[in-house]
């Protein structure tokens, strides 16, 4: 009779010990859930500048890996060079085109404030054009009165739509303080590259093995191609369109600058733009300047077509939907940093679901980004 009331002893005691140790694991869990919480409230407010400047980093890894053997293995010395010459790179004309811009609304506001509100009449030019000149200059001129006419009459909701628009530049100058301090912050991740890489792919190890390694540096891989292949190559072209338009007076560069960098990070190109100011510059200036002007601009318009084949990688087909959804996404949400930083973070996500839904086959007919996942090894030296 003894040994059935031992066991029983031990039953009731092993299932206490059992419940013990659950309630112990849930308080576990209940304190880091905790200080994860209040860890995700003291650092929101700076999630979008530490993303931001983990992606430069990132994109400027090979950068700063060369520049640093040039001088000597001075990785702090490669680092501030790097800082200061993107500094002076990106954010000199973001500041300039946004002051520009601020200006013409302001310019624009004070227009529709006045009661002889007029839009530019056809050049007496148009007149001399065979068959069709004077019809054109016709057609130019009722157009230009009757949207003239038309703004005057809507002008109070123009003014605080313009407003509105206004408010949200000034909020843009913010953005470009955050630029500032992302550029610099990515400057220190720079100079600690080689610890934070480790520990990386122990974290990307814990999660999920090998293949959590794999996707790390897929990751990796992807920020480095869309960076250099669109944000690299549309601030490039838009660089170029806005020294081009203000060495030409165009007016209202400010803002047709800032059109073009998002149709250029859409992929979609800046013709949407320099077309008609190339159609505007033949109208309004003498012939020489016009055809001065259209000379510059068909480079500028071709240039994303021979070099973003040589900045991505083969392999990396981001839809062009993508880019799009994280271009208007990302400016809605966080606006300047989002301009550039939701294309990335979604052709980052969708290149990892890709690999992770879509295996490598044995055929061989995966992508090569796959194929990249599964055979990269975790001992490589270079940061994801």
């Amino acid at each position: 009779m003894e040994q059935p009331c031992d066991a029983t002893v031990q039953t009731a005691e092993a299932g206490q010990s059992s419940t013990e140790a659950r309630v112990s694991d849930l308080v576990r869990l209940g304190i880091i859930g905790l200080f994860a919480y209040w860890t995700v409230l003291l650092v929101a407010p700076f999630a979008l500048i530490i993303v931001w400047s983990a992606i430069l980093a990132v994109a400027l890894f090979p950068v700063y890996q060369w520049l640093s053997r040039v001088l000597g293995d001075r990785p702090i010395t490669a680092a501030t060079i790097i800082v200061v010459a993107t500094l002076a790179l990106i954010i000199t004309p973001l500041a300039l085109v946004t002051i520009n811009f601020i200006d013409a609304a302001q310019a624009l506001i004070e227009r529709l404030h006045a009661e002889n509100f007029t839009l530019s009449a056809a050049p007496e030019s148009i007149r001399a054009w065979p068959v069709v000149g004077e019809r054109i200059f016709d057609a130019w001129n009722q157009v230009a009165n009757d949207l003239a006419s038309a703004i005057v009459k809507f002008q109070a909701p123009l003014r605080e739509l313009l407003g509105i628009v206004v408010a949200r530049l000034a909020s843009i100058a913010g953005g470009v303080l955050s630029f500032v301090a992302s550029i610099i912050l990515s400057g220190i991740f720079l100079t600690m590259s080689e610890r934070l890489s480790v520990m990386i792919q122990v974290l990307a190890n814990r999660i999920a093995g090998d293949r959590g390694v794999g996707f790390a540096r897929l990751a990796g891989t992807t920020v480095r191609n869309v960076s250099r292949g669109v944000i690299g190559v549309a601030f490039l072209q838009t660089l170029l369109c806005a020294l081009c338009f203000a060495f030409f007076a165009v007016p209202a560069r400010g803002a047709l600058t800032f059109v073009i960098f998002a149709l250029c990070v859409m992929q979609i190109g800046p013709g949407l733009v320099l077309i008609p100011v190339i159609a505007w510059g033949w109208y309004a200036w003498p012939a020489s300047i016009a055809f001065a002007f259209t000379v510059i601009c068909i480079p500028i318009l071709v240039v994303d077509n021979v070099l973003r084949p040589i900045l991505m990688a083969r392999g990396l087909t981001t839809p062009m939907v993508v880019i799009l959804i994280g271009v208007i996404g990302g400016t809605l949400s966080y606006g300047l940093l989002g301009l550039f930083l939701g294309p990335i973070v979604l052709s980052v996500f969708y290149e990892l679901l890709r690999a992770w839904a879509w295996p490598p086959t044995p055929s061989g007919t995966s992508h090569e980004a796959q194929n990249t996942v599964a055979q990269q090894s975790p001992t490589s030296s270079e940061p994801p």
